[in-house]
């Protein structure tokens, strides 16, 4: 007869060899609580789950070399799996995943890692916070099994979902939802939301965990400016809501040769703590970028674990540094320089949100702000700002789909990225919602017709805002056909506008014409230091023209009135009025992934093909062909009345 011990030893081995083959083999469970007295202590045992109760019995083994931290100090499990760290009134007890293992999962997919430890909760805030924890257990025990995953394997990374209502959380399923239900998700071993999870309300969050479900993959989350209790009148109870409905706001986890760090950078209410003027004692509370002391000293410890050799993805939810908001204090990260120096000689990828933008900033890149507002001159690893699922915060016209287009900030359309990870190599793509993998420009014209009229709507803009009442001088339609250029438009200057993406300074991008040699064409922003290059001449005029004219504004019915009228978007502000732009912030008037090549002047008169390439930093090379027109004048555009008298 079997032992007992080998009974169990021989179930871990079936366990992992199952979970090799069969992903969709779901370990749902909890971490394991002893009451008791503690004697001031975190005490209990990382082990292997071998039955899957989630329970430490008889003959289950403990996990040696496991790191386990209360938010502050780390330390590594026995020979025997137990482990002991210092007890804090208000703390997040957790285990570092390490590779080749799987934590429990709750129904909706979330890792079940953590233990939160306030002991008389949170103060009274309008969506919970933390229930009354009371006194320590006597022994928290972190279950494990052998999941049988490899070096190779790769996630998914969704900025800025920010739902603010259940109208928006539709989208969401038939964006994120959709995708990840008609996809292959066999070798993708994480999901990480990049901050602004739900749009201040947070009452949202269960729908928002129900639909990332369905990919049946880990769901790990980052908590952004979005997901704060603004009722909190301190830091410390400012993510109560959030741990509650997914965990720590700060933690690792390892997968593979990568080592995950989640951190939280956004310091609400930041009024009377840091040195800006918009967190002044006498100003509205707001937030700030900025990481903590503890977390800080917390990362120290955490690396002083993890080889040298290991990749560390690190993620936050405000970018470390961006071009978009190059200049600003509040959307950078203060304290990037201590940072920087924790991860110096390591290979590092940081990833972001926040700005509704794709950046793909390499090392040694540098803006202008960026010294002076995050203590670092240039990046000093890669860094990807990730773009956001809610676009630009689901405002505007909707596409096929019924979802809002809602075209970024910078020009790209909503997406994701997908990062492939090989050891400690990976490769990045950015991937549009219902688009393929090769998809990755857009081409348009910046003529002069393109700029007068660019030039009209920048400058309605400025002078009245949006959403307005004030009829606006232009719309998409007097630009007529944007790819039908006038002997006029190549004699005074017309270039191709190639936005790339997830392009990098790295990226070598050209154009041929019919398929002639190709020519070169050059990166509007050099990310040598210099300032943000923006205006008519550096705009991107498809994702001006998609941004210039939203029809729903206009949109009214009599059996809803108010309720149906135009449409809403963040905490229920109105766009209603006349069909017109997004505000002045979100136009597409710069970007740093933009290429100019100048057209021929001497185009004859027909119909041309042209082809977009870009070469990125991987060596994959992507195509995008358009078709455009040239005449000697432009041709009535309307109905020609005139035939018919």
């Amino acid at each position: 007869m079997l032992s007992r011990k080998l009974l169990t030893t021989l179930a871990v081995l079936l366990a992992g060899t199952a979970m090799a083959h069969a992903k969709d083999a779901t370990y749902v469970g909890s971490v394991e609580t002893i009451s008791g007295d503690a004697g001031g202590k975190a005490r209990g045992t990382v082990f292997l789950d071998a039955n899957r109760n989630s329970r430490l019995d008889n003959g289950e083994s403990g996990i040696e070399g496991v790191m386990v931290s209360n938010g502050r100090e780390v330390v590594l499990t026995g020979a025997d799996g137990k482990y002991e760290l210092p007890a804090y009134d208000d703390m997040n007890l957790f285990v570092t995943k390490p590779a080749g293992h799987a934590t429990p999962v709750d129904k909706d997919m979330i890792p079940q890692f953590n233990y939160i430890h306030k002991v008389a909760g949170s103060p009274d805030l309008r969506f919970g916070g933390i229930k009354p924890t009371g006194p320590l257990p006597a022994q928290i025990n972190f279950p494990l099994i052998a999941d049988g995953s490899g070096s190779s394997f790769d996630c998914l990374i969704f900025g800025d979902v920010q739902a603010y209502t259940n109208r928006e959380l539709g989208y969401v399923r038939e964006t994120v939802g959709k995708m990840l239900a008609n996809r292959d998700n066999q070798k993708t071993e994480c999901l990480i939301y990049a901050g602004d999870v739900a749009g201040d309300d947070l009452s949202l969050y269960p729908r928002i965990k129900a639909i990332g479900a369905v990919g049946r993959v880990p769901q790990y989350w980052v908590g952004g400016n979005h997901d704060l209790d603004f009722d909190a009148k301190s830091d410390a109870d400012s993510f109560d809501t959030f741990r509650t409905e997914w965990g720590p706001e700060y933690y690792s986890f390892d997968i593979g040769n990568v080592h995950f760090v989640t951190l939280d950078n956004v310091r609400y209410p930041c009024n009377g703590v840091d040195p800006h003027p918009f967190c002044s004692p006498d100003k509205k509370s707001t937030y700030n970028g900025v990481i903590s002391d503890r977390q800080l000293e917390w990362l120290a410890n955490d690396l002083a674990n993890v080889p040298q050799d290991k990749l560390i993805v690190i993620s936050a939810h405000i970018p470390f540094q961006t071009f978009t908001d190059n200049t600003a204090a509040k959307h950078q990260t203060d304290n990037f320089d201590k940072l920087a120096a924790l991860l110096e000689g390591r290979p590092a990828l940081g990833l972001s949100g926040h700005t509704h933008t794709t950046e793909n900033i390499l090392p040694g890149e540098d803006y202008e702000g960026w010294e002076k507002n995050t203590k670092v001159p240039s990046a000093p690893f890669h860094q990807i700002v990730t773009g956001a699922v809610s676009g630009s915060w689901w405002a505007g016209d909707v596409n096929d789909d019924g979802v809002p287009r809602s075209t970024q900030r910078l020009g790209s359309p909503r997406g994701y990225y997908q990062i492939a990870f090989d050891g400690s190599d990976y490769v990045d793509t950015y991937l549009k919602f219902g688009g393929e993998e090769n998809e990755q420009m857009h081409a348009s014209f910046n003529s002069p017709r393109f700029r007068d009229w660019a030039k009209d709507l920048l400058a309605y803009v400025d002078l009245y805002g949006a959403p307005s009442d004030v009829l606006p001088p232009v719309t998409v339609n007097d630009l007529f056909d944007q790819n039908m250029l006038t002997r006029a438009d190549l004699q005074g200057g017309t270039w191709v506008a190639v936005n790339v993406w997830n392009g990098s300074k790295e990226s070598k991008v050209s154009i041929s014409i019919n398929g002639s040699e190709p020519i070169a064409a050059k990166r509007t922003q050099d990310g040598t230091g210099e300032a943000k290059r923006s205006g008519v001449e550096y705009a991107d005029p498809l994702a001006l023209a998609q941004q210039s004219t939203n029809g729903s504004m206009a949109f009214k019915s009599a059996k809803n009135g108010e309720a149906t009228d135009g449409f809403n978007t963040w905490t229920g502000v109105e766009w209603r009025g006349v069909p017109g732009p997004l505000q002045s912030w979100m136009l597409t008037k710069n970007s740093q992934h933009l290429w100019r090549a100048d057209l021929p002047a001497d185009l004859p008169a027909g119909v041309h093909t042209l082809t977009a390439q870009t070469t990125d930093r991987y060596g994959r090379t992507f195509d995008h062909t358009i078709t455009f027109e040239v005449v000697e004048q432009m041709p009535q555009m309307t109905w020609q009345k005139d035939l018919w008298d």
